[in-house]
């Protein structure tokens, strides 16, 4: 087939679903086109050795990526996050007409980012079969204003209900769709997959432990974003209340991080220690060297749908997890048997399940880690979900015209 990608962000943006999906579809022999934006994140500034311009295309075999122009002015501001959209929508509009004319079956990674360009494209390019794979229906980080977040609502109802198919990256978001409108029979469930390249079972160097461990006692690692949906307080107060027995060790920077600080500092809790941002490629050694990897989510509707990639990335890798979160993470570490559960935002709980892991023998967490990356290999590796991915593209691109399909 002649298959079109649209994603707002790709490689060599940290992107690797779009990015890893066109190349395995390139590699099984389809002729894949993207259509993208420079790459500019997360610093919002386009990066070193790029420059924005209209006539932006690279080649490989089966594989062309087209990039067109989109605001970057590096200010993280909900209405700079607006600006991006817009523009990117504009000028996907402006290239993609021509660019996409002839492909058989669109596919599109659906952030709150794509969303206009989305709606654009659907528009100009007539009745071209499309796919969606919505990665977030949370609008309200990316738009200025109530305003502007009914806007990206509004198009976002507008343009799941256009799709062909609706590929979800977690159970409790096909209810999410299904309450939008959108037929059950085109919404299916397409789990993400992680970097396989990076993200596997490895030993820890001596630099890793070291950063890692300070003694013998239980090490409790988040990785990732320190940010409003974490609600890392909570982990903060489960660690303190535990500080003779564990070590929290979070990695990784956001907006919540001085307040994250601030109230370990308050709580006086000496086992609650901070590593800068590190890069993917040393995360598995960082992995290894703890024992168990946090997965922490806020108790919000709209969270309980949602499966972060650090869950995929640290079963990938064979690490145990605890999870502090409801819906489908909690279900999923559950289902899986690879850690430890407990409701969101509720640090006496959380506390609970850090002594629980602290008395868990290192052989048992390591059968943890084991049943875990056998769950990802088979229900979340790369094979897995591309395999899902080209189906729902094979079936909408030969089936979109017929009268049945009729919306």
């Amino acid at each position: 087939m002649r298959i079109g990608i649209l994603s707002y962000h790709f490689p060599p943006e940290p992107a690797f679903i779009p990015g890893s999906l066109a190349e395995e579809l390139a590699r099984r022999g389809h002729e894949v086109r993207v259509l993208t934006g420079f790459p500019d994140y997360p610093g919002g500034h386009v990066y070193p050795g790029w420059r924005q311009r209209w006539r932006h295309l690279t080649r490989s075999e089966r594989l062309t990526v087209r990039r067109v122009p989109r605001y970057a002015g590096g200010d993280a501001s909900p209405a700079a996050r607006m600006a991006g959209y817009l523009s990117f929508a504009g000028s996907a509009a402006l290239v993609g007409r021509r660019y996409l004319a002839d492909v058989d079956v669109l596919y599109v990674f659906q952030l709150p980012a794509t969303t206009f360009a989305t709606a654009g494209l659907l528009r100009l390019l007539g009745r071209v079969p499309t796919v969606l794979h919505v990665q977030d229906l949370w609008t309200g980080e990316g738009a200025a204003g109530e305003e502007g977040q009914g806007r990206v609502a509004t198009t976002m109802r507008r343009v799941l209900r256009a799709a062909d198919a609706v590929a979800v990256t977690a159970p409790s978001m096909r209810d999410l769709v299904l309450a939008d409108g959108v037929a059950g029979e085109r919404v299916h469930t397409v789990l993400n997959w992680t970097d396989e390249r990076i993200f596997q079972p490895v030993r820890p160097g001596r630099t890793a432990w070291e950063l890692v461990r300070r003694d013998a006692r239980c090490v409790v690692m988040h990785a990732g974003t320190i940010g409003v949906r974490q609600g890392l307080e909570t982990a903060v107060r489960a660690a303190a209340a535990l500080d003779d027995r564990m070590d929290l060790v979070l990695v990784g920077s956001g907006a919540q991080e001085r307040r994250v600080r601030g109230l370990a500092a308050e709580l006086g809790a000496g086992n609650v220690r901070f590593l800068e941002r590190r890069s993917p490629t040393d995360m598995p050694e960082l992995y290894a060297a703890a024992d168990y990897q946090l997965v922490a989510l806020r108790d919000l509707p709209e969270l309980h749908g949602t499966v972060p990639s650090k869950v995929q990335s640290a079963l990938a890798c064979a690490a145990p997890l605890v999870a502090s979160a409801g819906g489908d993470t909690a279900a999923l570490v559950e289902r899986a048997r690879a850690g430890l559960s407990c409701p969101p935002e509720d640090w006496a709980a959380l506390a609970d399940r850090f002594w629980l892991a602290t008395t868990i023998p290192p052989p048992a967490r390591a059968e943890m880690g084991r049943r875990g990356r056998e769950t990802y290999l088979r229900e979340m590796s790369l094979r897995a979900g591309v395999d899902r991915i080209e189906t729902l593209l094979t079936h909408v691109a030969a089936t979109a015209g017929r009268p049945d399909r009729a919306r």
